[in-house]
């Protein structure tokens, strides 16, 4: 019984230990979720420019400047 979990140990610890990915195979995998989410963002900002366009309101008003300091 001892000899089958001595052998059986080593080879569970050996099957648990993967290979972590390398440091470029990481930065390419984010990289390219990074694009997909910016992509997606470019795409839902170009949907409401087009939505706003098209709803034909007015321009929004400019802000109001404060009258300027009399330095007292």
């Amino acid at each position: 019984m001892r000899a089958a979990v001595a052998l059986l140990v080593p080879l569970l610890l050996l099957a648990a230990c993967k290979d972590e990915p390398d440091f470029d195979t990481r930065y390419d995998k984010a990289a390219k979720e990074i694009e997909m989410r910016a992509r997606a963002m470019d795409a839902d900002i170009a949907e409401s420019e087009k939505a706003a366009a098209a709803s034909d309101l007015p321009a929004p008003a400019k802000p109001a400047n404060a009258a300027p300091s009399s330095g007292e």
